[in-house]
């Protein structure tokens, strides 16, 4: 945590260094992640979930029901959700991959890994946790998941990543923020209607599942044309 702060709080000098020290953990990154079995998905959620809510079991079978489905499963490497989801691939014999961050809180890797990465940079934990994964599953989180869910949305608007599915657990959660979008930016038209479109909400994990299940033997069959230019993130 130290480095990164350094790094991005340094006014002047020190360029060289920085760089490179931001290069070797892409490069570790990307090292990693070409040790992961295809396919996989990434599921965010809460850090501060413990094992006596809901979405601490509902994670765990969600992590579970990917594994089944053939999924390699990629996480944050925390606690709370996404040490349920890392558990509950774990215990049904799937791959199971932490990618942490250092942090000075709620953030200790949970032991149910079987590739376990921890970064110093947020941005560089950012790009491997999109580049693992053929979907993102989103839990009930706080400002971190928000963020995955805003970058996962802006790339495939912009073109930057095919537009793999993006599934929201928990209705009554995220029902307020979807309906913030549908009456600003989409009334507004800071976002197309279609922009909508890309994101799925539902209580049953398995309906996520099965979505991820489904572009991945769509892109295995029909391989991935160039689409046109979408307009860019406002």
């Amino acid at each position: 945590m130290a480095v990164d702060r350094r790094i991005l709080e340094h006014d002047h000098g020190e360029i060289a260094e920085h760089v490179a020290l931001i290069a070797a953990e892409l490069r570790k990154g990307f090292e990693s992640v070409e040790r992961i079995p295809r396919p996989a998905v990434t599921v965010f959620g809460s850090a501060r979930a413990t094992r006596r809510d809901g979405e601490y079991e509902q994670a765990r079978a969600c992590g579970r029901a990917l594994a089944q489905a053939g999924f390699a499963v990629v996480t944050g490497g925390g606690p709370g959700v996404m040490e349920a989801v890392n558990r509950g691939a774990k215990e049904a014999g799937g791959y199971s991959v932490g990618f942490n961050v250092e942090l000075p809180h709620e953030q200790a890797p949970n032991p149910y890994v079987d590739l376990g990465v921890t970064f110093n940079h947020f941005y560089a934990r950012k790009v491997m946790l999109v580049k693992a994964a053929e979907g993102f599953v989103l839990f009930p989180g706080g400002f971190g998941t928000l963020d995955e869910l805003f970058e996962s949305l802006t790339l495939i608007q912009t073109d930057k990543v095919r537009e793999f599915p993006v599934s929201l657990i928990g209705v009554d959660y995220w029902r307020g923020l979807l309906e913030w979008i549908a009456a600003s930016p989409l009334a507004e038209h800071k976002i197309s209607p279609e922009d909508m479109n890309l994101l799925r909400v539902t209580d049953d994990v398995q309906e996520a599942v099965d979505a991820a299940r489904e572009y991945w033997l769509r892109m295995r069959v029909e391989p991935p044309v160039h689409e046109p230019e979408k307009a860019d993130a406002q």
